[in-house]
């Protein structure tokens, strides 16, 4: 049930938060989702060794990904990968229905901290954001592709969704630390997406931009330009709820929350589905992986080690 986001509890981190923008919630073309990532997010990027930089754009990509994947109305996984020509050779990050969130970068041995920060600095100009939907064993996987034009995560969105889905949008998104007397600083990274949605029925199918009324089209930019004014410290505050955020942009229009989507961090790795995998390889192979009698393989995700026999038997801990 909707709820006007000034009357609506503040939701917790690690949530996904959909709203509505306008005082009629049947009428309302333009509809968005909060994300915050506390916990979920420096759990995930604490257990990397990679320069900030390099987490930051992690960061960025859980938040984008929970966005996109939480629009999904099946059961399934959605994955978003960056590859350029830059110093960082790849970057993945994958949200699955049930909340589930996990990301990873390549990052080569000889990667210099100093690269600069950012998508055009560190993935490259020249490259592509690859989107991928799966809805599991029985059906076809869906890919969208966009290029990676513009300087950060939020540019390839807004084009990903021009050019693939027709749908106008408007993307914030922010990372960053939050230092704790003490104790080590945390990450933290936030979002919030904005898009027009026109209502079902008619030919107004897919939020096109040619097929907004002028009524729409002001409602619209208004919407994108209250929503790029929103500041990086409020995203990732936690001491300011989504739904706070959502009534100082649009309380002059009306806006409705919808209940808190949570998310979490996790890795779908174990022990028996590495064994499944090594259990294809010929034993001169398996041998040939050995060290000190022991064959180890590390997550790239999570970074946990698992330890195998000489004949890919897990070893137990």
């Amino acid at each position: 049930m909707a709820r006007d986001a000034r009357d609506a509890p503040p939701s917790p981190d690690d949530v996904i938060v959909p709203f509505q923008v306008g005082e009629d919630p049947s009428a309302a073309p333009i509809r968005g989702r909060v994300v915050r990532l506390g916990g979920a997010a420096d759990d995930i990027l604490a257990r990397h060794p990679f320069a900030d930089g390099v987490n930051e754009l992690l960061g960025e990509a859980l938040v984008l990904t929970a966005m996109m994947g939480s629009s999904l109305k099946f059961d399934g996984r959605l994955v978003l990968q960056a590859q350029g020509d830059g110093a960082l050779r790849m970057l993945i990050s994958d949200y699955a229905s049930d909340g589930a969130l996990r990301a990873t970068a390549s990052v080569p041995d000889d990667f210099d901290a100093a690269a600069g920060r950012g998508l055009a600095a560190l993935v490259g100009e020249k490259g592509h954001v690859a989107v991928t939907v799966d809805q599991g064993p029985e059906m076809d996987r869906y890919q969208g592709v966009a290029p990676l034009e513009g300087a950060s995560f939020a540019r390839v969105a807004v084009n990903y969704f021009a050019q693939s889905e027709q749908i106008p949008t408007a993307v914030r998104l922010a990372v960053g630390k939050i230092a704790r007397a003490g104790a080590p600083d945390r990450w933290r990274a936030g979002g919030i997406i904005a898009q027009f949605v026109p209502g079902e029925g008619g030919a107004r199918e897919r939020g096109e931009a040619a097929l907004m009324e002028a009524s729409d089209r002001d409602a619209w930019e208004r919407a994108a330009a209250f929503l790029e004014t929103t500041r990086d410290d409020e995203l990732i505050d936690p001491n300011v709820a989504p739904e706070t955020l959502l009534y100082r942009l649009y309380h002059e229009d009306g806006v409705r929350v919808f209940p808190a989507q949570p998310v979490r961090a996790a890795c779908g790795c174990n022990a028996d589905k590495i064994a499944a995998v090594l259990s294809r390889y010929p034993q001169d192979d398996l041998e040939d992986m050995l060290e000190d009698g022991v064959i180890r393989v590390t997550c790239e995700f999570c970074r946990t080690e698992y330890r195998f026999g000489p004949d890919g038997a897990p070893i137990a801990t």
